[in-house]
């Protein structure tokens, strides 16, 4: 770009008017007198002095400046190729000091000029516009900014210079670049109006004529703008904030392209957006709405709404951001404009309605009140507007916004609804009518809205109930759901209504209304909760509830024991009624329910609703419940029960052939407990009945015989709590049954066994007639029964059992007991946990002292005491202290426990069976538990606890459990010193500690381990009992095995040993409260690890240990936190694999989100655990320690972050694990952890900041040698295996230091660089210095190399007091640096650091680097890479030393070494002036240097110099002149002497110095062409061929230069010997032999050189010569000729021979008077014809070359011409007539062939010829 003139400014300056007048007046005559050719570069001077004379005030001058403005507008308007002077009308507007008329002309000149520039330079210009537009006025901004508009549309529409993105970029920042951004925002907005009228959309009037200017701007033109607009915008790195509209813009625009190019920008730029910035948000906000209905402001400034599709896009926009729900008033426009607006769409009403909602979910509150019932009142007009049929996809959306935005304001606003039940009844209306897309919106509205009617009026509220009512029967699910949910949500537990309606839901078809119908009746999980549980709830009045019933179903009252009647409510609904009633009987306060008119008390209603339930139509279930119920009712009133049922008997004995067993044992319940309000005979005639049904024949059916037997066991006892029951009949009871017992199955036979069991529990039962003898009961039966509990039902196990207990309660004798201890222990190998658990209840019994009576086992729904009692999934009931004694003697009952004692502690809970153990562990603990308070119990608990002990170890899960749950009743019954010993115990068992375990023997058949736990043995048999792991061991060679088994088996026990000690303590804990205190210090650490053992049944079990006795987990964890990270890294070291692995991924847990007040002391420690963990032997425990590598870096990451942390804390943190990451971490030879460190060392520098700095040192040294030894070893391999494979080694090292750049430590490097500050500088400085000195590794020196680059970037001037000691050790780097890639990264590096050294320190290191070029080829490659990085890194430094850089880069562009010289090749191209005006500003330094180096010891150098000196002889010709004598003295001096290799260089720049200083040479000294010619003819007779074929050329140049005549007198002698010699050579048949460089050669091989060297000089010589010498000659000179023209001789010299010839006839044929001929000349020119023209002929028979034919055709025109011109007297006739033309007919070269016929004519015709006679 040109430089703008400076004649306007300098024109000006310091005028007067009239001057000023009258050079106007020139210049309009000039460009009147101009054609068009020359206007432009006129008015380049007319036009800036004409406009800087407006200023002038004086009128003349301005009436003249409007004249050449017309002038000059009228010759351009026309004419776009007339340029006009931009630059300089830009330089005067842009003049702080301009007037403003001059301004303004310039603007008008500046936008013509501007449009009439080329592409390009239009496209440079226009940042440069821009500057200060801030300051222009408003007219000239729009003005401009089209201009600029235009130029990016015309130049950047597909890419972006950087040059010109640079200049764009320094005004981002700037005011000017706010109005450029603006004008930018609405050119992308502005949209051609469709007819040309109208303002765009998203525009005011005055903003649209301000993009468009005159005429509106239209498809391709506009497209260019905006596509170069968004370039520009890119490149500029403006904030999110102000970018974000204008993508938005353009991603919405009606062109594609625009469009696609918008997209793209928003995709990769807005994710860094702020949305919540309110500038943004009111901007954007102003967009969507306008200004269009604002006052005060002028119309034509009015804006208005952006476009639809860029309204749809800001409104996504605004359901990102909570600041926009939180803008007032634009909030509120916004969303009436979406809904109501008279441009809006169906899609903006849909996204006015999403945006309702996202206002209703995020706007603060005070916002809200004021907003709400706006938007309110707007939705529900829009929703009275829409049809309830809508199909159309778009407002079936706008409707569920509706409702979802409604559902939300009553979350936030419930005071808007809550007054009124209007929404209520809108919301359940229209969940009704609304299609079924949309019902689930409305159904989640109307929960939101149930909460806010949660505080309303009790008015509200009744008549909520009402409409609940209506809805929660109705046909849409969703209705229903609505209704229960209300119920459940505003209604607490005691409001009746409410709990109606969840009944009614109880039955619905869809599962989650079932279930939140249950739930609101606390049923949901009523089979998991325990009876006592429902206590805790405020169920309401029983009396109210069964009212309320009653009073909505009134057939209710209506009794009616036919069950015919229809069933008043579904099923389910009735089985939620019935169990909710009960639970408000149990939950009731009233002391007595009965009232003085039994058919109005609850209970009496209830009973009528129970038989209600009994319909036929009832299921199963609900008549089995409805039966219980009336047992449960019969417990709380037995009278009245009683009474109501004495008179049913029928109608109970059909219910007992029901086909549900539970109904059918219920109805035989209560038949035994109406039979007390019965009279005795009744009772009796009933009881004889039942017993005659099965004494004659048996019941087809199985239900009437289950249930008659049944009955008969409960009507007996209860015949017998009366005590009128004969004793006949009571045996004839008792035969039956025992008969039934031993003819029927297994399940009858447990019936009649369970009805045997509960007589016995009234008294003991008769002996029996057995072979007309008595035996007792179980005596007769033993073999039966054992039999039977030899089967698999397990049902009729646990009766015959429990029967058996039931049987033995109130027996005396000690046989009966022994018999059924007989039994049951029987069964202590089963499997069968209800089995074994229906035993213990037997047991128990037996024992004695149950907490039960016989009145709660017959009388209420008692099952058993196991089933009472979950002891798996729940907690073991705590000992009841209520036992009942029996009356009678104790011995029997005494001498049984002594034989339960014996069996359980002699033989099962220390047997070598697993089964066994599991039995006695199960029976142990069900007497403990049932039987706790009896005295022997209590007597037995040490030794109790020592078994629970022992047993906590086993395998069996139910054995471990059950243990432990023993533990805990052993602790609640023992005395404080028990219950300190065994918290003691315990803890000691958890924490490794525990004592040794009573020796077991093993059998051969005992169990060591689970089958499958340690596979199979060789044949694939199992591995699992003792006998086998010996077999194992024996078959292996290895007897000692056996132990390692054991040692291996034992150690799974110690396992075992936790888990149950774990449940034994978790019940403990419950009790032990301060007990367990003194043990947290202890405990807490082993259980925090024990939560993540491998053994997932360890991990479960401590998880509840912790929940149980950590109240406050977090609080705990604090409180013992440097005890648990103790023990974890004590532990992260044991032998033991799973306590390495559980340590490690507790801490991984514990440690995060720490402070680093809690985890300073352990931060080490943890770091060292976590490497050593991550080369762990074992698999699961290095991938614990990865996990605990992520935490710990996470840890440290946020540690060390001062953006998260306080700056001393991360300065503390970064002290401790940066250094340890240094040393052991990334040195460490474990790949993962080198991996992870160097990971966690760059993500510790990004965060670190400033914190960073005292490590800088350590950091960027351990980094930059990283870069080496972590490098892949493999490329090492390559490189010095490349050669060999053809690889380049440059390329190689490329490509390494590629990788290294891409590496995670080069990030980190980078990082360092922007946290370096000045007093970083005094410890980094030197340890880098000592890494140039010592660093090792191609990646490292490179990368320290550009580290101290970027560094001296970073800092600048600050490195100064450095620059010595840098530039030192970085020049020597560049010298010893044997890769090419780290000399050149010194070298740059170098360069940097000399920007800033002091110009002494500079003078010294270019000096330095300037005499490389002497040295060998290392250094001067080194100068090369030096002086090219100076050039391009430190130019202003090096440009004040171009006089000492520039002749040693001339001067070695010649060095022998190509790679040397192509660099200095490089480096003299680069060298902006032309060579020749180089080479002449710098002469006398480059003369000098090479002068210096011609004089040097190096024949090296000797040699660069001469063909130094030759190329800058040849490139300035006489322009050297001046310097000629020093060149010329030390070529001369360098002539003698001893011969080198190349020495004939300076034969070639001697020759070059003659060539073009001849006539100074000459001028100076007349001798010196002799000198000259002397030494050169001296070289002439050097041995070396080379050196002497030089000196001839040499020659022939200095002959043919000087021209002096002396030099043939002096030279031809030396030539005709020289010419004599070679034939003499010939002669003798030798051959030449090439000579050896710097070889001594001897004298055949001396005088071997090309004679056509010489003739040249020969030829050269006859030019020059006097023709008098030449006579005096011209014997030598024939024979010399002659020679040359010899067969032997090669054709190129015959070639020379004829150039000679030819240069002799013309010396002959310049004097037509022959006086003038010296004597012998005719004779000379006879003997040269008839001589030489034989022997030219002879070559053109000879030789078959054209090009010789052609030379010797003219060389012999010539002989003929001269011989024919020639004043001869005499001539003789030529005697090769006759051969010539033979050769002239057969010539095939025409030119040839021409030239020999013209021979012939001139021989024909020769005048005075006189033939001769052969």
């Amino acid at each position: 770009m040109a430089e703008p003139s400076p004649s306007a400014t300098a024109a000006t300056a310091g005028q007067t008017d009239a001057e000023r007048e009258e050079a106007l007046d020139r210049m309009l005559t000039r460009l009147a007198l101009a054609d068009d050719a020359r206007l432009a570069p006129l008015l380049a001077r007319v036009l800036p002095y004409a406009i800087t004379s407006l200023a002038s005030p004086a009128l003349p001058v301005r009436k003249l400046v409007m004249e050449i403005l017309s002038h000059i507008n009228k010759r351009v308007k026309h004419r776009p190729e007339i340029s006009l002077p931009m630059l300089d009308l830009w330089k005067i507007y842009s003049e702080s000091a301009s007037a403003t008329i001059v301004r303004n002309f310039c603007v008008v000149y500046i936008e013509m000029a501007f449009e009439r520039l080329p592409t390009e330079e239009m496209g440079s210009i226009a940042p440069d516009l821009l500057v200060n537009i801030s300051n222009a006025p408003a007219q000239h901004q729009g003005i401009i900014l089209r201009l600029v508009s235009k130029a990016i549309g015309e130049c950047n529409k597909y890419k972006l210079d950087d040059t010109i993105a640079s200049k764009y970029r320094a005004i981002s920042e700037s005011n000017d670049g706010l109005v450029f951004v603006d004008f930018c925002f609405h050119t992308l907005l502005y949209q051609a109006p469709s007819q040309g009228i109208g303002c765009p959309a998203g525009l005011s009037v005055a903003q649209s004529d301000r993009v468009t200017g005159k005429l509106p701007l239209k498809g391709d033109t506009l497209t260019s703008r905006k596509l170069g607009i968004l370039n520009v915008i890119e490149a500029m790195n403006l904030a999110p904030e102000i970018f974000y509209p204008l993508y938005l813009s353009a991603a919405s625009d009606s062109h594609e392209s625009v469009s696609k190019k918008g997209e793209e920008l928003l995709k990769r730029k807005a994710s860094t957006v702020n949305l919540e910035d309110s500038n943004l948000i009111k901007k954007l906000f102003t967009l969507f709405n306008g200004t269009v209905g604002a006052e005060n402001i002028a119309a034509e400034l009015k804006v208005s709404p952006a476009h639809t599709s860029l309204r749809v896009r800001l409104m996504n926009v605004f359901c990102r951001s909570i600041a926009a729900a939180n803008t007032f008033p634009y909030t509120l426009q916004c969303i009436f404009g979406c809904i109501y607006g008279s441009g809006t769409t169906s899609r903006l009403k849909q996204l006015g309605m999403e945006f309702t909602v996202w206002v209703f979910k995020h706007a603060v509150t005070d916002q809200l009140k004021l907003i709400g019932p706006v938007i309110l009142s707007g939705i529900l007009r829009s929703l009275d507007g829409s049809s309830t049929t809508e199909t159309d996809s778009t407002g079936r959306d706008i409707k569920i916004f509706a409702y979802q935005a409604i559902g939300l304001l009553a979350s936030r606003m419930p005071n808007l609804f809550s007054d009124k039940t209007d929404m209520a009844i809108r919301l359940f209306t229209a969940l009704r009518l609304e299609d079924q897309s949309i019902r689930l919106t409305i159904q989640e509205a109307a929960t939101s809205l149930a909460t806010a009617y949660k505080g309303a009026s009790i008015v509200v509220l009744k008549a909520l109930e009402a409409l609940l009512l209506e809805n929660c029967e109705a046909e849409q699910s969703e209705v229903r759901f609505s209704a229960i949910r209300w119920s459940t949500t505003l209604y607490d537990m005691q409001h009746c209504p409410s709990r109606y309606i969840c009944m009614i839901g109880a039955s619905d078809v869809k599962l989650d209304i079932r279930e939140m119908a249950l739930a609101g009746l606390n049923l949901l999980n009523d089979e998991k909760q325990s009876s006592a549980g429902s206590i805790d709830f405020n169920y309401p009045d029983v009396a109210e509830m069964i009212d309320y019933i009653c009073r909505q179903r009134p057939q209710l009252l209506q009794s009616d024991e036919l069950r015919i009647v229809k069933l008043l409510f579904p099923s389910k609904t009735f089985l939620a009624m019935i169990k909710f009633l009960m639970k408000c009987f149990e939950a009731s306060d009233s002391p007595d329910l009965v009232q003085e008119d039994l058919s109005h008390s609850p209970v009496a209603k209830m009973c009528v609703i129970l038989e209600h339930a009994m319909s036929y139509e009832g299921s199963s279930e609900l008549h089995a419940l409805a039966l219980k119920s009336l047992v449960d009712l019969s417990s709380r009133e037995p009278k009245l029960v009683s009474l109501r049922y004495a008179g049913r008997i029928h109608w109970l004995r059909t219910l007992l052939g029901h086909v549900d067993s539970d109904a059918r044992e219920a109805a035989s319940r209560l038949l035994g407990i109406a039979s007390a309000a019965l009279s005795s005979s009744a009772a009796l005639n009933l009881l004889s009945e039942l017993t005659s049904t099965l004494d004659q024949n048996r019941p087809s059916r199985f239900e009437n015989y289950h249930g008659v037997l049944c009955a008969i066991g409960y009507l007996t006892a209860g015949c017998l709590k009366q005590s009128y029951i004969p004793e006949e009949m009571f045996k004839n009871v008792v035969d039956i049954l025992v008969k039934v017992v031993d003819s029927e199955g297994s399940t009858l036979a447990s019936v009649a066994m369970e009805s045997l069991g509960h007589i016995g529990l009234r008294c003991a039962l008769p002996s029996i007639n057995l072979n007309s003898a008595t035996a007792s009961l179980l005596t007769v039966l033993h073999e039966r029964l054992t039999k039977l509990l030899s089967e698999n039902d397990t049902k009729a196990l646990q009766k015959i059992l429990v029967s058996l207990g039931h049987i033995s309660w109130n027996d005396m004798s000690f046989p009966h007991l022994n018999n059924a201890l007989d039994l049951i222990f029987g069964l202590s190998r089963s499997k069968v946990e209800d089995v074994l658990f229906a035993a213990g209840e037997a047991l128990s019994f037996i024992w004695g002292e149950v907490p039960v009576t016989a009145d709660v086992i017959l009388e209420t729904n008692f099952v058993s005491l196991s089933q009472a009692t979950n002891y798996l999934t729940g907690d073991a009931p705590l000992v009841s202290s209520n036992s009942y004694k029996r009356s009678g003697c104790e011995e029997a009952h005494a001498m049984a426990r002594e034989e339960i004692i014996k069996k359980l502690f002699d033989t099962l809970i220390y047997s070598s069976r697993k089964e066994e153990r599991c039995a006695g562990t199960v029976w142990l603990v069900s007497l403990i538990m049932y039987c706790g308070q009896h005295p022997k119990i209590i007597e037995l608990l040490p030794q109790i606890q020592e078994a629970l002990s022992h047993l906590l170890g086993d395998p069996n899960e139910l054995t471990q459990d059950l243990a432990s749950q023993g533990m805990s009743i052993v602790y609640e019954l023992g005395d404080a010193s028990m219950k300190e010993q065994l918290v003691h115990a315990l803890v000691n068992t958890l924490t490794g500690a525990a004592r040794k375990k009573k020796a077991i023997k093993l059998m051969e058949d005992s169990e060591v381990f689970q089958e499958g736990t340690i596979g199979n043995n060789p044949t694939g048999g199992k591995l699992s009992t003792y006998k086998e792991l010996c077999s194992l061991a024996n078959e292996m060679g290895q007897p000692d095995l056996i132990y390692k088994f054991m040692d291996l088996a034992n150690y799974q026990a110690a396992l075992n040993s936790k888990r149950g000690a774990a449940f034994g303590f978790s019940k403990i804990a419950k009790q032990a409260g301060e007990a367990l205190q003194p043990h947290l210090n202890t405990l807490i650490p082993r259980l925090v690890r024990y939560q993540y053992d491998p053994d997932k049944n360890i991990q479960d079990s401590m998880a509840h240990i912790w929940k149980l006795i950590v109240a406050d987990p977090k609080k705990a964890i604090d409180e013992h936190y440097d005890v648990i990270v103790e023990d974890l890294l004590v532990q992260s070291g044991s032998r033991l694999w799973r306590s390495r692995e559980a340590s490690c991924l507790a801490l991984a847990d514990i440690i995060q989100g720490r402070r680093y007040s809690q985890v300073s002391k352990h931060l080490r420690n943890i770091w060292t655990t976590t490497f050593r963990a991550m080369d762990d032997i074992k698999e699961t425990v290095r991938n614990a320690g990865d996990s605990l590598c992520r935490s710990t870096s996470s840890l440290t990451i946020r540690l060390c972050d001062v953006s998260l942390t306080s700056t001393s804390d991360a300065n503390e943190t970064m002290n401790i694990v940066l250094p340890y990451l240094l040393s052991e971490g990334i040195l460490s030879k474990v790949t993962s952890v080198q991996k992870a460190s160097i990971s966690l060392v760059m993500k510790l520098a990004k965060g670190a900041g400033p914190a960073l700095r005292p490590h800088l040192p350590e950091l960027v040294s351990c980094m930059l040698e990283c870069l080496s030894s972590l490098e892949d070893q493999r490329l090492n391999y390559v490189e010095m295996h490349a050669g060999n494979v053809g690889i380049k080694t440059e390329k190689l090292e490329s490509l390494r230091i590629a990788v290294a750049k891409d590496s995670p430590m080069w990030e980190t490097l980078d990082i360092c660089i922007k946290v370096v500050d000045k007093n970083s500088l005094d410890l980094l400085v030197p340890r880098l210095a000592q890494m140039v000195r010592s660093a090792v590794g191609l990646n490292t020196r490179f990368g320290v190399a550009s580290f101290i680059t970027l560094l001296v970037q970073k800092v600048m001037i600050d490195m100064k007091p450095y620059t010595a000691m840098l530039l030192k050790l970085l020049y020597s780097a560049v010298l010893d640096e044997r890769s090419s890639a780290a000399k050149r990264a010194f070298a740059s590096s170098c360069a940097t650091v000399l920007k800033y050294a002091s110009p002494s320190q500079a003078q010294k290191l270019i000096e330095d680097t300037t005499s490389l070029h002497l040295g060998g080829k290392n250094d001067q490659l080194s100068g090369a890479i030096l002086i090219k990085a100076y050039l391009s890194n430190a130019a202003d430094v090096l440009s004040g030393y171009n006089a000492a850089v520039i002749p040693v880069i001339f001067a070695s562009r010649f060095e022998d070494d190509k790679d040397t010289s192509a660099l200095y090749e490089e480096l003299w191209e680069d060298i902006p002036s032309s060579e020749r005006v180089t080479l002449t500003l710098y002469l006398p330094e480059i003369v000098s240097l090479l002068c210096d180096c011609m004089s040097s010891s190096s024949w090296a150098g000797k040699r660069k110099s001469a063909k130094a000196i030759k190329n800058l002889c040849d490139v300035l010709g006489e322009s050297i002149s001046t310097h000629h004598h020093n060149i010329l003295k030390s070529l001369l001096k360098e002539l003698p002497g001893r011969f080198w290799e190349g020495k004939e260089a300076i034969l070639d720049a001697l020759a070059s110095l003659c060539s073009c200083c001849h006539a100074a040479i000459t001028a100076e000294d007349s001798s010196l062409p002799s000198v000259i010619q002397n030494a050169v003819c001296a070289a002439c007779s050097r041995k070396s061929k080379v050196y002497r074929e030089a000196a001839f050329l040499c020659l022939h140049k200095v002959i043919t230069v000087f021209r002096d005549p002396g030099f043939f007198n002096s030279v031809f002698l030396m030539l005709y010997e020289v010419s004599n010699q070679s034939v003499i050579r010939k002669a003798k048949g030798s051959s030449s032999i090439t000579s050896s460089a710097g070889a001594e050669q001897d004298e055949s091989e001396g005088a071997s050189v090309s004679l056509d060297k010489v003739l040249n000089c020969v030829t050269s010589c006859i030019s020059i010569a006097f023709r008098q010498d030449i006579i005096n000659q011209k014997k030598n000179i024939l024979e010399v000729i002659l020679n040359s023209l010899s067969p032997e001789e090669s054709w190129q010299v015959k070639l020379s021979s004829f150039l000679c010839i030819k240069e002799l006839c013309h010396k002959f044929q310049s004097s037509d008077d022959s006086n003038t001929w010296p004597q012998d000349t005719p004779y000379f020119v006879q003997e040269l014809f008839h001589l030489v023209s034989p022997k030219v002929v002879d070559s053109i028979r000879l030789v078959k070359i054209v090009q010789v034919h052609t030379a010797a055709s003219e060389c012999l025109l010539e002989l003929s011409k001269l011989y024919r011109d020639f004043p001869l007297t005499d001539r003789t006739e030529a005697k090769f007539e006759d051969e010539l033309a033979e050769l002239c007919a057969t010539e095939k070269s025409e030119q040839a062939k021409e030239l020999l016929k013209q021979c012939l004519t001139i021989l024909k015709n020769l005048p005075g010829v006189t033939m001769t006679m052969d």
